[in-house]
């Protein structure tokens, strides 16, 4: 199996996103930096190697053919927009993932800032998220954030890809979202409403059961099933975000890596169209997504010796997503997100990648954490938006 990149790490203290646009003549620049992303995020690593540095670097489906010659990874397709009545799911553009996270924020901001240098202007940035950890590993609204993430080996199925699409074994896919919450609104709930709208306690996590768990609570609508009735899981990795003054910005940047995108798009029309339509997921009344994207995340093997790249881009380029887009996903299946953040995507943010090291793989810790591991073509679909 090929070596994977370090996605699966002890929940850490800080994280910087950075989404980005790969401007026109800009990839040799953007492959130069995927080579060497691994090597600079372990020198930097080097100053304080307890605080657990990670760079984990992920390619969108509009820019893996102007990078990259010969196959793609076989699920790899844009964001799917889900409009439902009330609340949408928009996808935004993104070419560039970086998800650069450790103990440290001081460390995050090295690598960012060195690849931010050495991209220079072949790139445009979306969007950046500095995020941090909130208490007891708590959203901004005051409830625990990927208490259902899987451990150990099972973190590892979860988001690995197999021997069904053998040129990127050991990759994983990933989506985002950034999250805009109305603080005050959701303030304003009873804790029993709070509560409700969630389907756990919010003093001691635990979950409600199905007999009083509302059917449009974010749980009842964050489970996706195969067809044997096995949940079907991701890992999420998100972290709060926000501005301290009033007229900023506060939520949550949601991250979810899987071997597939089919969940995570299930999740999504759950909870944006309703599990029956209309049945919407209730923490959306307090949360709004502004950005939507999904990427691979390759193999440090593959990134060490990239593919040829090609001799001239695609004669057409394709367009930026956008809302009215909207694809029928398969017919059952989804995972959790979270509350999150929210804005209009302005210009700039993204995330990396680094080589797993031999102890990746111990036992999680007892402490709520992700625990420690690491992970492991078709032609692209027309554009879709799913109502």
């Amino acid at each position: 199996m090929p070596v994977p990149q370090t996605i699966l790490t002890r929940k850490t203290k800080a994280a910087v996103f950075l989404v980005l646009t790969i401007d026109d003549g800009g990839e040799g620049a953007v492959r130069d930096l995927l080579a060497d992303l691994p090597t600079l995020a372990r020198a930097v690593s080097s100053r304080a190697p307890e605080a657990a540095l990670s760079a984990i670097a992920s390619v969108g489906s509009q820019a893996w053919d102007r990078l990259f010659e010969g196959p793609r990874p076989g699920s790899l397709r844009p964001f799917v927009t889900y409009e439902g009545a009330v609340h949408t799911a928009p996808s935004t553009p993104g070419d560039i993932l970086l998800h650069i996270k450790a103990d440290q924020l001081d460390l995050c901001f090295e690598v960012g800032r060195l690849a931010m240098d050495a991209l220079g202007d072949a790139v445009t940035v979306v969007d950046e998220v500095h995020g941090f950890r909130y208490f007891d590993l708590r959203d901004l609204i005051g409830f625990v954030d990927g208490t259902e993430n899987p451990v150990g080996q099972a973190a590892i199925d979860a988001i690995t890809v197999g021997d069904e699409d053998p040129d990127f074994a050991g990759g994983s896919y990933v989506a985002i979202q950034r999250y805009v919450t109305d603080l005050e609104a959701w303030n304003g709930l009873t804790v029993e409403d709070q509560e409700a709208a969630i389907g756990r306690t919010k003093t001691d996590n635990v979950e409600m059961s199905d007999d009083v768990k509302p059917t449009n609570s974010h749980i009842a609508l964050n489970v996706v099933e195969d067809d044997d009735g096995e949940e079907i899981d991701v890992v999420r990795d998100n972290m709060p975000y926000g501005d301290v003054s009033a007229a900023g910005e506060r939520g949550t940047f949601y991250i979810a890596y899987s071997a597939g995108p089919d969940v995570t798009e299930e999740m999504l029309r759950k909870m944006f169209i309703g599990d029956p339509p209309g049945n919407h997921d209730r923490l959306l009344d307090f949360t709004t997504a502004v950005t939507g994207a999904q990427f691979f995340t390759p193999t440090i093997d593959f990134l060490e010796d990239l593919p040829d790249q090609p001799p001239a881009p695609p004669a057409a380029r394709v367009a930026t997503p956008s809302a009215d887009r909207v694809a029928t996903p398969p017919a059952a299946r989804v995972a959790t997100p979270s509350a999150g953040r929210v804005a209009t995507p302005s210009a700039g943010r993204v995330a990396t990648s680094e080589r797993s090291e031999p102890d990746a793989y111990r036992d999680p810790p007892a402490d709520g954490s992700l625990g420690i591991g690491s992970l492991a073509s078709a032609p692209l679909p027309p554009d879709q938006t799913h109502t």
